[in-house]
Order: structure tokens, then C-alpha cells, then sequence
């Protein structure tokens, strides 16, 4: 069985991919791997930490850009909650719906 998964046994050759399909979806796995969370500097982190305390203390409306793997995701919603033991907040958007989301996560607030 294992014959069959190496140097170009059964598991390749019954893949319906075409040549450069396969290099492009490889390229693209590898790209995802790389995609790294920035580094953020101190002031950039400053900004952010206080649109956050001001959407808390003020029931601002504001914009949240999280890092994901594969798409950075964007959430609007009021800071409800701010937990600084587990470096989350909880962001409150529409009826009720919510989400905690990892303070280290977030690339950039808007107001």
C-alpha cells in the first residue's frame, strides 16, 4: 500500500490535475504557510489599545482588522468587554451577537 503514495503510484496518477494547476495550488499552500502575523510598533499598538478602551468607554462604533491565516477578517461592533488577564475583548454587533477576539490578534482599529 505504501508503493502505491510515493514516486508516482496510484495516488498521483488518479488525480484529475493538470500540470500547472498542481504548481499553482503547491505555490499557493506554500504562501499560505508563510503568511505571518506583522509586527506591530509600540505606537501602532498605543493607537490601537486606546480606539479600543474608547469604544468601551464611549459605546463607539468601530472597525476591527484580525490576522487570519489565509484572509484577515474585518469586524464592526461595540467593545462590550475588555479582558486584560486573557488579552481578549468581547466585540457586540446587531441583535446581540457577539465574539471574543485575542487582543495579539488585531492589525488595526478604526473609528
Amino acid at each position: 500500500m505504501a508503493k502505491k503514495l510515493i514516486d508516482n503510484g496510484q495516488f498521483e496518477s488518479s488525480c484529475l490535475i493538470l500540470p500547472e494547476h498542481k504548481v499553482d495550488w503547491l505555490t499557493r499552500q506554500e504562501q499560505i504557510l508563510e503568511k505571518k502575523i506583522t509586527v506591530l510598533d509600540d505606537q501602532e499598538l498605543e493607537q490601537i489599545h486606546r480606539t479600543l478602551i474608547d469604544s468601551y468607554n464611549r459605546r463607539l462604533r468601530i472597525r476591527i482588522t484580525v490576522f487570519d491565516q489565509i484572509e484577515d477578517k474585518v469586524y464592526e461592533g461595540v467593545v462590550s468587554t475588555i479582558n486584560t488577564y486573557l488579552m481578549e475583548i468581547k466585540l457586540v454587533w446587531g441583535n446581540g451577537e457577539y465574539k471574543f477576539i485575542n487582543i495579539d490578534k488585531i492589525i488595526s482599529t478604526s473609528i
